[in-house]
């Protein structure tokens, strides 16, 4: 395989839910990283892959509820080791725990995540991100049949059983996503976590007592029901990736559902809420 890669470079409107979409579509072509920019995203396809209509069926694109513009240009001999370090940065919450890449020192953390981050995170993630581990830290959730849905990079699902938590299952739609939880889990040497790839679908005939759901409103609320009805009585539902402004759609959805609130976490408008039965 060559070297050469193509690199697009996009400007979203709605940038946070627009990144999701038009990165899960590129996903099913031939691109293989994304990173995100202030505007949007970049999205990376070898040149060998590569061809002028790759973009011809990406739905998103076409869509009336999104702004994208975007230009492209040829790059070569990408060092995805130092786009990694410039885009990736390590994870601290208040000490307890850190997440980092192999490249990151190790530091003196009870718990001690190591990923390959073969996507950036973004602001947004680092602080949603952030906030669920912090929830998961006041939690015992030793025993706990646990869910971490829209899993990523399986940071959370690493956490729970870090602390505990068995058996564990895993999802995430996204094909890349599906992989390096699968690669993450066994870096961190996790025996109870189970990798699916999929959507709320999945959870037909299921039950935990654990589901986390770091994901975005629309899918938070399109998807709501399927978590209550996977949670054991007495179960806890953790919820994140969406606006301060997005609570009140939220909080109605599960209190409406039999849900009882319990606590908030915010972090520069992003917001984290947790739920019990």
């Amino acid at each position: 395989m060559s070297n050469i890669y193509i690199g697009y470079h996009f400007t979203i409107e709605p940038k946070e839910l627009g990144s999701e979409i038009l990165i899960a579509q590129l996903g099913e072509k031939a691109f293989e990283s994304f990173t995100e920019t202030e505007t949007g995203i970049s999205a990376f396809v070898q040149k060998d892959l590569w061809d002028e209509m790759i973009l011809d069926e990406i739905q998103i694109l076409q869509s009336e509820e999104f702004k994208i513009d975007y230009s492209f240009e040829e790059i070569e001999q990408v060092n995805w080791n130092e786009e990694w370090e410039k885009n990736f940065e390590p994870i601290d919450v208040d000490g307890n725990c850190h997440v980092r890449a192999p490249f990151h020192p190790k530091t003196d953390a009870e718990f001690d995540i190591v990923i390959e981050p073969k996507m950036s995170f973004g602001t947004g993630h680092h602080e949603t991100t952030h906030m669920m581990i912090q929830h998961l830290l006041e939690i015992d959730v030793t025993g706990l049949k646990t869910l971490d849905m829209g899993c990523g990079t399986a940071i959370l699902a690493i956490l729970a059983e870090m602390k505990g938590a068995q058996p564990i299952d895993a999802i995430d739609i996204d094909n890349w996503c599906y992989l390096n939880s699968i690669e993450n889990a066994e870096r961190n040497n996790c025996e109870h976590i189970t990798v699916y790839e999929g959507d709320a679908a999945l959870l037909k005939g299921k039950k935990y007592d654990l589901i986390i759901a770091n994901i975005n409103r629309n899918i938070l609320l399109n998807d709501m029901q399927s978590y209550v009805e996977s949670l054991n009585p007495k179960g806890t539902l953790l919820l994140s990736g969406f606006y301060v402004e997005d609570i009140p759609f939220i909080d109605a959805s599960c209190t409406e559902k039999g849900l009882i609130y319990v606590k908030k976490f915010e972090r520069n408008n992003w917001v984290s809420l947790k739920y019990v039965n």
